[in-house]
């Protein structure tokens, strides 16, 4: 028992180690000998928990992804309208990028062309995204004008392309910046001022 609760502890500070080197480094420029450093644990330690940078990198991904499910999953729980869910939601992503270096990586490595492994999260909050929109022209709380692909399209560049300029800025993952984004949007995106206002409020309550 003593060995598998050791052994529990050296991974989880393997992943934090790693998920601190692939957001500050990115996925190339990483090395396992900077990774097995950080975390204070033997270059043994790290290849008997993880056999491959490659495999530490989708560990990385897989908890960066429970950790994002839980949150939208949180977030839809306590809103009242899909428009404010996504507010919550993407204020809760940028929040967490800043604060969670597993996230932050999680989506680094997602976006990383040096590896060669699929849309990674980005690609499943693109898919989130979307799905919630539509969610919302069902529910008529989009302007007649607007389609889905339009909306996830903007929302989704606006998010990453936040989470890109805040590994250098951390006041680009701020709520300030987020409550700037959506005052923007949501008028052009909502089907009346007060579903806009609505969304903005009820997020806003629910922190």
């Amino acid at each position: 028992m003593v060995k598998q609760v050791r052994a529990a502890r050296t991974r989880r500070a393997l992943l934090q180690a790693a998920a601190e080197v692939f957001a500050a480094d990115g996925y190339a420029m990483a090395s396992l000998p900077s990774i097995s450093a950080r975390a204070g644990v033997s270059a043994g330690a790290l290849h008997f928990h993880f056999s491959s940078k490659a495999l530490l990198a989708t560990e990385v991904e897989n908890a960066a992804a429970e950790v994002l499910r839980s949150a939208v999953e949180r977030s839809r729980s306590s809103s009242a309208t899909w428009l404010e869910t996504l507010v919550d939601a993407t204020s809760g992503l940028l929040v967490a990028m800043a604060a969670d270096p597993v996230v932050c990586a999680g989506f680094r490595l997602g976006s990383d062309p040096s590896r060669k492994n699929g849309p990674g999260l980005p690609g499943w909050w693109r898919t989130w995204v979307h799905d919630l929109v539509v969610q919302a022209r069902a529910a008529g709380e989009l302007a007649d004008d607007v389609s889905p692909e339009g909306a996830t399209a903007v929302i989704v560049a606006a998010t990453v392309g936040f989470g890109a300029l805040g590994s250098r800025e951390h006041d680009w993952l701020s709520p300030e910046r987020a409550g700037q984004f959506w005052a923007f949007v949501l008028p052009r995106l909502a089907a009346s001022p007060q579903q806009a206002t609505g969304a903005v409020t009820g997020a806003s309550g629910a922190e």
